[in-house]
């Protein structure tokens, strides 16, 4: 018997593990506190028309905004973020690509197709394969890189994501992490490696849910999860990224979550570069069935625009889950970058052949010229790095 099989042997999804840090921060409390309060059902037209009327929303402003009340003016909404998105960042649009060097992981998500028990090609790239992913990357005259793996430590060590980051200093202006949550010690040797910011998805803020979903790992636990970023913030990193997997759980309670949580920190943490990441669920190798829960394109493009007009500094990242004219519209909205040339596999990019599977499918295979031209088609300029180092 072990704690797959007997759910009364699991660890307690609350409780830190011995290996984890604890920074006794007060933003969990409050971030889990106002989405369990929140009600979009409360909210009428009335609500969300004073919101579109202010210049600086309250907390309460952004949940009218994602209520069921709020869909009818989508059109409003989008008006209201294309004019905060142009005030804060003009016409660029930031370009990157993802770059995934392992899928080994030691959770089980049940939702996500890198789950240890799920039966696909397991594999990671070495330093020399990385470089040739790189230099193939730099190639197409991106300078921003996001780096991915699987949530194994054992294999994925910090080490060998540090040199990565090594690796990608050489190639690119600006580098990304998205691997699993870490000691603030840990994300302060990646910064000095050469790591700027951190996304983390939180997946879902309901815990309850959370404990349905994650099983097994270091990553069934929440609090550890959902402090993540500070820690990184903690560590030195200059910008942090926030999202929720749309279609876990009531979307918009998750959605409320994430944007609380993000304006927590940066009441918190002024001098951090916030960003958000809206994903929703995508199937999986062998697991077609899941798809998102109610989050359709009108209610994504909601959770967008509220985001910007809630928080109009944060850049944001439509993700390649979604389908060629949907990014294209959005980047002319709410987003304000786009990933191009997308390969989700393990060495994709240098190679025809890849060395491991994908995470999950991927809507908008389009290379970086496309998406370029894409971008310049709308009036908008594409820029590959918004960050230089004096």
């Amino acid at each position: 018997m072990d704690e797959l099989t007997n759910p009364e042997l699991r660890i307690d999804h609350m409780k830190y593990l011995p290996d984890m840090e604890d920074i006794g921060s007060e933003i969990q409390d409050k971030v889990i506190a106002a989405m369990n309060s929140y009600d979009g059902d409360k909210y009428t037209a009335e609500d969300v028309k004073t919101a579109l009327s202010k210049d600086t929303l309250t907390l309460d402003d952004f949940g009218a905004l994602l209520s069921p009340a709020a869909l009818p003016f989508l059109e409003e909404m989008a008006q209201r973020a294309q004019l905060e998105t142009r005030k804060h960042f003009g016409n660029s649009i930031q370009m990157f690509t993802p770059l995934y060097i392992a899928n080994y992981c030691e959770n089980y998500c049940i939702y996500c197709g890198f789950n240890c028990h799920n039966k696909i090609h397991r594999a990671m790239l070495n330093y020399d394969e990385i470089e040739n992913e790189m230099k193939a990357i730099a190639k197409t005259g991106l300078e921003e890189i996001l780096i991915l793996t699987g949530e194994s430590k054992k294999m994925s060590s910090v080490e060998y994501i540090g040199e990565a980051c090594k690796i990608a200093k050489k190639y690119f202006k600006v580098t990304g992490l998205e691997v699993y949550p870490m000691n603030t010690e840990d994300y302060n040797y990646l910064h000095k490696c050469g790591a700027d910011y951190v996304t983390v998805f939180q997946e879902t803020y309901d815990s309850d849910k959370y404990e349905t979903l994650h099983l097994a790992g270091h990553k069934r636990i929440f609090p550890y999860r959902f402090n993540a970023q500070e820690r990184a913030l903690k560590g030195g990193m200059r910008g942090v990224g926030f999202a929720a997997l749309l279609g876990l759980s009531d979307f918009r309670k998750d959605a409320f979550a994430v944007g609380t949580h993000a304006y927590l920190i940066q009441q918190k943490y002024p001098h951090a570069d916030i960003a958000f990441s809206c994903p929703r669920l995508r199937p999986i190798i062998n697991n077609d069935k899941i798809n998102p829960k109610d989050v359709h394109e009108p209610q994504l493009l909601q959770v967008m625009c509220a985001y910007r007009i809630f928080m109009p500094f944060a850049s944001m990242t439509i993700s390649t889950r979604e389908r060629a004219e949907f990014r294209d519209n959005s980047i002319k909205i709410a987003a304000t970058k786009i990933s191009a040339g997308v390969d989700v596999g393990i060495g994709g990019h240098s190679r025809s052949e890849k060395k491991g599977d994908e995470q999950f499918e991927i809507n908008d295979g389009r290379n970086v010229t496309e998406v370029y031209e894409a971008i310049k088609s709308q009036g908008l300029q594409p820029v590959m790095s918004e960050y230089i180092y004096l």
